[in-house]
């Protein structure tokens, strides 16, 4: 496989960078585990100022509210309650949400720790014979050098086109609220994926990325601003999102046989 490094001032212009790394040196590989193929490479994309802007691209499925019940699914598990209705086995927030006090407890005690460590994937869960739906976050590890806080990301496989933004911007809004738990700067974020991938019924969708990474005249063609624009719209999406939440806690529970 293919190893590629791109590194960019923001989320966007690596997310748009590792696109096109994708198109034009991903390799055209099967995928029998969906019946397809699908063009990989192994991509790491460093984000040089996670939070500078514009922070959010034009290049992702969904839009404003998708992105903030994601934000708030990933952060607060608003979802959470799916795993004991038995609709899911596992949310990144249920896996994480308790090894969050241990990494603020450690960066704490000894800032240079190379130990702040959340492991995501369970072996046990994961690795079961027949689980069609093993974790695609496996642990994220996250330093305090020179007084900011950097968080290194790892997935074992990640959807381009479909997840990856998205991923990408809840991880760095988890990282931001830990780096003011602490009291420190933000650092750099490092996204990596040892299978990033488009498959084949996608490809229509990568080449339109790529075409509009490329003919963009000016940054604000495919980029929007967070601060000023964007997160005042997520945030009025909220009432919607938990109205969403509510009607779902509400749905009666399937009967048995």
């Amino acid at each position: 496989m293919k190893e590629i490094l791109v590194s960019a001032g923001t989320l966007p212009e690596a997310y748009h960078q590792a696109l096109l790394e994708l198109w034009k040196n991903g390799e055209y590989t099967p995928c029998p585990d969906y019946n397809t193929n699908q063009k990989e490479c192994s991509m790491t994309m460093v984000v040089e100022d996670p939070l500078a802007e514009p922070l959010i691209s034009r290049l992702f499925i969904g839009g404003f509210r998708e992105l903030e019940q994601y934000r708030l699914e990933m952060l607060d598990g608003i979802l959470d309650f799916e795993i004991e209705r038995g609709n899911w086995a596992y949310t990144y927030h249920s896996r994480m949400a308790e090894q969050i006090p241990f990494i603020l407890r450690d960066l704490t005690r000894n800032p240079s720790s190379r130990r702040a460590v959340i492991d995501v994937r369970d072996w046990r869960h994961d690795a079961a014979e027949g689980n069609e739906n093993p974790a695609c976050l496996q642990h994220i590890q996250y330093f305090i050098r020179d007084g900011k806080l950097h968080g290194k990301v790892l997935f074992r496989s990640n959807d381009a086109c479909k997840a990856t933004f998205m991923n990408a911007f809840a991880l760095i809004m988890l990282q931001q609220r830990l780096a003011m738990q602490l009291g420190v700067e933000m650092g750099t974020y490092t996204h990596r994926a040892n299978s990033f991938h488009c498959y084949e019924k996608d490809f229509g969708m990568l080449d339109g990325y790529v075409k509009r990474i490329t003919e963009a005249k000016d940054i604000d063609d495919i980029t929007y601003e967070y601060e000023d624009v964007w997160k005042p719209m997520m945030e009025a999406a909220r009432p919607e999102i938990d109205a969403m939440v509510k009607e779902l806690k509400e749905r009666p529970l399937p009967c048995g046989d």
